[in-house]
């Protein structure tokens, strides 16, 4: 079997800024052939030494970038077969009820929330107009990652009123779902009011969050929920892997 694009392939990974592991480079490498189609659902990859042949590495090198992608859930070790390419990218429906796990469980994988931090800060006199607040207004901010199964797919910074939703933080962390959130506060419903995206690299920290090499590109959303009243609830700040999400703009 003929590795995509062969040495010139590899050569785009070993010319990755200095600093990045060797394993990383490979897993970020192979992540992008099945992100853009080189490798599909169901196909099985080149062998352990076929991929270190073409990349100029060790084999416990690729043992290692393999594993990682296991783990994130992108491939599938089968003993005394191969490794096979486990999934997809993401179909994420953006809509008036966009809602993260229901997206995730809609296309057979698990949702995960993982906490991040939370803190108190004033309304930017932007975040004020999003939330329909007075400029330095008390905020908390939540910042958190969402996964499909092991797969980081986006780091969210959220801002809400500390006077509205006091100790929003702790509920989070207990939580791990907007949703359940805004509902320990007996709001039942919400809505989605506006959403901009644009595209953007993703900075070192995200890079960590996301298990992304510094310079792969992210797809950043700023959307703002309402109740059904129309009332702002959240205003948030989204970074996903584009490698790992496509969005499908929906009317309704």
């Amino acid at each position: 079997m003929i590795f995509p694009d062969g040495p010139l392939y590899a050569m785009s990974i070993q010319d990755t800024p200095s600093g990045v592991a060797l394993w990383r480079q490979v897993a970020d490498g192979i992540e992008r052939g099945i992100a853009d189609g080189r490798f599909v659902a169901g196909e099985k990859l080149p062998g352990e030494m076929e991929i270190a042949e073409t990349y100029r590495v060790n084999r416990h090198t690729v043992r290692r970038a393999l594993a990682t992608l296991a783990e994130r859930g992108l491939v599938r070790a089968e003993r005394g077969s191969g490794t096979y390419v486990e999934t997809r990218r993401l179909a994420y429906p953006l809509h008036s009820r966009t809602r993260f796990s229901e997206i995730v469980g809609a296309g057979g994988r698990e949702p995960r929330g993982q906490f991040i931090d939370a803190t108190e800060e004033a309304a930017t006199r932007e975040l004020a107009r999003e939330l329909g607040l007075k400029t330095g207004a008390p905020l908390i901010r939540i910042e958190s990652v969402r996964l499909a199964d092991r797969a980081p797919i986006c780091v969210s910074t959220t801002w809400l009123s500390a006077e509205r939703f006091p100790n929003a933080g702790k509920v989070f962390a207990d939580v791990r779902s907007m949703t359940k959130l805004v509902a320990h506060y007996g709001i039942r419903d919400f809505r989605r009011a506006s959403t901009r995206i644009t595209a953007g690299i993703v900075d070192a920290t995200d890079a960590a969050r996301l298990d992304l090499a510094l310079g792969r590109p992210v797809l950043v959303v700023d959307s703002t929920d309402v109740d059904t009243g129309g009332e702002p609830l959240t205003t948030k700040r989204s970074r996903f892997a584009a490698e790992r999400v496509e969005f499908l703009v929906e009317n309704s």
